[in-house]
């Protein structure tokens, strides 16, 4: 899914928050309708928000710079925060209008056919559209997107409460519309909710709910590792940045160690594809060490190439012997120092 695909569904979802915004509120000015207006504000908002959404991915799409070094896939949850307070502010207007309505009893509506079908052309859109957002979020881990797919759902269900609303003012109840509204109010709000729990955990690094013990069940295949001291796990839009840090026994090889990083990193990208992995090994001491390990490892240390190293027990002692190579330009007296 590349880039343009994702500013192209957010570009359609814009256009068509702006016909159900500009077609629910001439519905709502012609009939005096609490619950259509409620929902045209909703609509109003949804349109502000695929705006934030369509600005925010163009954003986010941009690669890691000097200043950014993990990219730019934040602003999507930002962006979502903001959906989130203006969701919340739209609540809030509509159950203060509704229960001053039910208060002082002015509830007259005016149903027309005209607006009946504007809000069941709206259910129809709202679908669509939230279909085609869920896919393209899950594809890409776009929170921008997932909210806006939320803001079409949730303004589908509401659109079928006010339908039901003003079918019930039909029938003879003038106070259905402005009830209609609050339950509106309660699907806006639930949504607001959950769309604000997730983009907050994004924003402070929660790691993804399960993510931690299913990398450290991965990388519990990989050999040579004695012990996983730390895994850390931060999303970024599409990306799962992860930091491991792994003790392996001093005396392995530098080349086997290198192994054991790239065979941590296969097996976590064979759970997250998309994660960026970094992977620290450090070398420890054992218990079980032998001497030939230990004098391999001080030799290492100091760059000397040894060869046929012998040790043994003699006569109640510990006798090592083993084979130098040194320059042969070196002395013999420059030899024995070393």
């Amino acid at each position: 899914m590349s880039a343009s695909e994702k500013q192209q569904v957010a570009l359609y979802s814009m256009l068509a928050s702006a016909l159900l915004a500009g077609s629910k509120l001439l519905a709502a000015l012609f009939t005096g309708s609490l619950g259509i207006l409620s929902e045209a504000i909703h609509s109003v908002i949804d349109f502000g928000a695929t705006i934030i959404t369509w600005f925010a991915i163009r954003w986010s799409d941009q690669p890691p710079d000097e200043e950014h070094h993990y990219g730019h896939a934040k602003i999507e949850s930002v962006a979502a925060l903001v959906e989130t307070g203006l969701l919340f502010a739209t609540t809030a207007w509509i159950v203060w209008e509704a229960i001053n309505r039910l208060m002082s009893g002015h509830s007259h509506v005016e149903i027309t056919w005209w607006a009946v079908a504007i809000i069941a052309g709206s259910i129809i859109i709202d679908y669509n559209r939230a279909k085609a957002l869920n896919r393209v979020a899950r594809k890409t881990s776009s929170e921008a997107l997932e909210a806006d797919a939320l803001h079409f759902t949730s303004d589908m269900w509401s659109s079928l409460v006010v339908l039901a609303g003003l079918a019930a003012v039909w029938y003879g109840i003038p106070a259905a519309d402005s009830i209609a509204a609050l339950i509106v109010s309660v699907f806006i709000a639930l949504a607001g909710w959950r769309l604000g729990r997730r983009t907050l955990n994004t924003l402070l690094d929660t790691a993804p709910e399960g993510a931690t013990e299913i990398v450290r069940q991965a990388i519990g295949g990989v050999d040579g590792i004695l012990e996983v001291k730390r895994i850390r796990l931060r999303p970024a839009g599409p990306t799962l940045f992860t930091s491991i840090v792994v003790e392996v026994p001093r005396t392995m090889p530098i080349d086997e160690i290198v192994q054991v990083k790239e065979g941590i990193r296969a097996a976590v990208q064979g759970k997250f594809p998309h994660a960026d992995i970094t992977v620290t090994a450090n070398p420890v001491p054992l218990d079980s060490e032998t001497v030939f390990e230990k004098v391999m490892l001080l030799a290492s240390r100091r760059n000397l190439a040894i060869h046929h190293l012998t040790v043994q027990q003699i006569g109640g002692k510990l006798a090592v012997s083993f084979d130098l190579e040194v320059d042969g330009a070196t002395t013999l007296e420059a030899a024995h120092d070393i």
